[in-house]
């Protein structure tokens, strides 16, 4: 990392293989999307955002200087200006040359749940102002349908006065029987976002998350759902740190997604 960044040297101690998984997702996604001619960058939230956010730093202060860089959320407004990066917000720039962000899990279709860390809103946000929306993460991510390692469910962010209504809802009409209120680990009481709301986690059975789209349209449908942690056909490319050094690439094309390995140099 260059010097006399600011950054916090992320990578200074010895990663595990799954971090080293992460960082290697990140950086394949940050050299291939984060070019010169970008000067606003959307920066997610999650796990594998920090090594997104330090190889960013790597390119160079020169580069970095007139660039804007747009917090999805708390964690990605510290690693900005703890970066000493140009911190903006998506009111002054509507429209965002690139988004890269994390996620829970991604499907065939480039399909993705998000949500884990209760940043979805904001997320979807950034990702629907972003020209590309790019989605990195390790490779237990990489999921043939959603619902496959990522069994908590599809994180609702609800406001508080609507919560049960929604959770009954959610249970006996929609299909979800197992809706919950997601709960605090370190407070008592429900999980709150950044926008003050609470989240429900709400599992469905394969042969609706082979296809979830509808089941996104019918969570926004219902009264006090302020946003959906499925985001269905916005990511341009995910890529996925493995095990043994490659990155797995699902990237869209004009007609369906392709899958690419990229092996270690």
């Amino acid at each position: 990392m260059p010097a006399n960044t600011g950054a916090i040297p992320i990578t200074t101690i010895k990663l595990t293989a799954i971090e080293q998984s992460k960082r290697l997702a990140a950086y394949t996604a940050v050299d291939k999307h984060i070019l010169p001619e970008h000067k606003v960058i959307g920066i997610g939230s999650g796990s594998t955002v920090p090594y997104v956010v330090e190889r960013i730093v790597a390119q160079g202060r020169e580069l970095n200087k007139d660039r804007m860089f747009i917090p999805t959320g708390f964690q990605s407004k510290e690693l900005i200006v703890m970066s000493n990066l140009n911190l903006g917000d998506v009111d002054q720039f509507p429209t965002i040359d690139v988004t890269i962000d994390g996620a829970d899990e991604v499907d065939l279709n480039l399909n993705c749940i998000k949500g884990g860390g209760a940043c979805h809103l904001r997320e979807k946000v950034l990702a629907e102002a972003a020209n590309t929306f790019i989605l990195v993460a390790d490779y237990r991510k990489n999921a043939d349908y959603l619902g496959t390692n990522f069994t908590s469910g599809v994180p609702i962010e609800v406001v508080p006065f609507a919560y049960a209504k929604v959770l009954q809802n959610l249970r006996h009409v929609l299909g979800s029987p197992n809706a919950t209120l997601r709960m605090a680990k370190a407070k008592a009481g429900p999980v709150v976002s950044d926008n003050g709301n609470f989240v429900i986690d709400a599992p469905f059975p394969r042969e609706i998350m082979m296809d979830p789209f509808p089941i996104m349209t019918k969570i926004k449908m219902l009264t006090g759902v302020v946003e959906v942690g499925l985001f269905c056909h916005m990511a341009q490319a995910a890529y996925f740190g493995n095990e043994d050094g490659s990155v797995t690439v699902k990237r869209k094309t004009e007609f369906s997604v392709m899958e690419e390995i990229i092996q270690p140099s």
